[in-house]
């Protein structure tokens, strides 16, 4: 299906991100720059997938507002060096949730209508054991199951407080190990194979400039 039998992504779309991303930047840095990191990755990992250019757009913002909920979850949460207790680990599954309401008000625009299922069921999980829904397999939708495969491994690679960032034998042992279970396994093989072929911030033209100027924030932040 052509980009145009889906619909055309707004010229204010970049200036939304751009907006939202600063407000996220301003009280959780770590989380502002892993929204980047998934954004780009879910991308390529789209791309890679076969989905057409509008459906890879899709999947870029998805990931890029996938976690801006945590702007409204607090930092001691958040940043917690140890494990979260019951009630910590509720707030923290609610989330999704929030990061599509913030994303709800907009979504009068069809792009912005298609970000809401995946920017919600990115923690669905193929096998019903996700959250907020417990959806099951190809009730997942498609853009949820990438930004779930990426943000995972984004997750794992990248230091933290309390642990240092894991080499990528060991992060893609994991994916595959929880294949057909946790992830969808066909986008597994997928990562598997592309993700060696994949360099960082090497975008098309439009998305690079768009990147560097919401990039800036941090910068001047």
């Amino acid at each position: 299906m052509s980009q145009s039998q889906w619909g055309n992504i707004p010229a204010w779309a970049y200036e939304v991100a751009q907006s939202l991303l600063q407000a996220l930047q301003s009280v959780d840095p770590l989380t502002y720059n892993h929204c980047l990191r998934v954004g780009q990755l879910s991308k390529f990992l789209a791309k890679s997938a076969g989905l057409n250019e509008y459906e890879q757009k899709v999947a870029e913002f998805s990931g890029m507002f996938h976690d801006i909920g945590k702007i409204g979850i607090s930092q001691d949460i958040i940043a917690k060096p140890g494990k979260l207790d019951p009630k910590e680990l509720d707030i923290m599954k609610n989330h999704p949730v929030i990061s599509e309401q913030i994303i709800k008000p907009l979504a009068n625009n069809p792009f912005f209508e298609h970000l809401l299922s995946p920017i919600r069921g990115h923690h669905e999980r193929v096998d019903g054991e996700g959250y907020p829904d417990k959806k099951v397999g190809d009730n997942v939708p498609l853009v949820a199951r990438v930004i779930l495969v990426v943000d995972t491994y984004d997750a794992m690679s990248e230091n933290r407080a309390y642990r240092k960032g894991l080499p990528n034998e060991i992060v893609y042992a994991e994916l595959k190990r929880c294949s057909g279970t946790q992830f969808d396994a066909q986008l597994v093989r997928v990562f598997l194979e592309a993700h060696k072929f994949y360099i960082p911030h090497e975008l098309d033209r439009e998305t690079e400039e768009k990147i560097v100027q919401i990039n800036r924030f941090k910068k001047v932040g």
